[in-house]
């Protein structure tokens, strides 16, 4: 597959393209991390890599799984995979956590070295948030791939608790309600009760540490919060800005999410 012409600028350090479909951005987001992945084990004969859920990500994830044997053919036996976030207290065989979805969508199907998750329900989280950073710091990260929440969130780093200078790699935050929200309206959780208060997830830091971000982001619902990434100042108040400092990191936008980008400001940038 051939994927559709972009439009692609830089915002600062961040480079973004922008498709005319979401079927485009996800085989072009799959075809940028599945290069990484490729050179990580050619260069080392492994490779590790950070992946995001939740639905914005499932068309991206999907072509990372069509594109093998076709597209690309990599040798996943070699490849070691994390996740960013899991709620506290949530068991993985409840139908919103974060590991389940990955089990599904991802390792049954490409079938990786390693799929180390986080123990949302362990029994004592500061020692699984303990667990969860020496793996990271063990080994490096070649790929991180995630997206950007309503509120600007990267993983569960919401406005109040984002620290782009945070010394940990995985901490417990307290969910924004509108963090929680999103939740309720993509269809995870029938109300904002149902929603855990809580989640572990992994660091800004953490996730920058990789030596290549994808940053993946389509749909209309999101078209604000691309707004305020391009456009607002770089603070906690929109968490995801700070990824216009990263020149190791790539935006990808449809159509819907890039839509309330200025012409004017999209033809300065180009």
């Amino acid at each position: 597959m051939t994927a559709p012409s972009a439009t692609k600028f830089k915002v600062a350090d961040l480079s973004v393209a922008i498709y005319p479909t979401t079927s485009a951005m996800a085989h072009a987001a799959a075809q940028a991390a599945a290069a990484q992945l490729s050179q990580a084990i050619s260069e080392r004969g492994e490779a590790a890599a950070i992946l995001a859920t939740g639905n914005s990500q499932i068309d991206f994830l999907k072509a990372l799984v069509d594109g093998q044997g076709r597209s690309w053919n990599l040798d996943w036996s070699k490849i070691t995979l994390f996740h960013m976030d899991e709620y506290l207290g949530l068991p993985e065989t409840h139908s919103a956590s974060f590991r389940l979805y990955m089990q599904e969508k991802v390792e049954k199907l490409l079938r990786p070295k390693a799929f180390h998750y986080i123990a949302g329900d362990a029994l004592e989280p500061i020692r699984e948030c303990d667990r969860y950073s020496n793996l990271l710091a063990n080994r490096p990260i070649d790929l991180c791939c995630l997206g950007i929440g309503e509120n600007g969130h990267l993983a569960f780093n919401d406005p109040p608790v984002a620290d782009f200078d945070d010394l940990r790699l995985v901490k417990i935050v307290r969910l924004e309600e509108s963090c929680r929200m999103q939740q309720v309206g993509e269809g995870h959780f029938p109300n904002l009760e149902a929603v855990p208060q809580y989640a572990l997830t992994l660091t800004i830091p953490a996730l920058c540490s990789a030596r290549k971000m994808l940053a993946i982001v389509p749909e209309k619902r999101k078209a604000q919060a691309v707004a305020n990434t391009l456009l607002g100042l770089i603070d906690r108040q929109c968490p995801a800005t700070y990824l216009r400092t990263q020149r190791h990191c790539e935006l990808f936008l449809d159509a819907d999410s890039s839509s309330l980008l200025p012409d004017t400001a999209i033809a300065a940038w180009t």
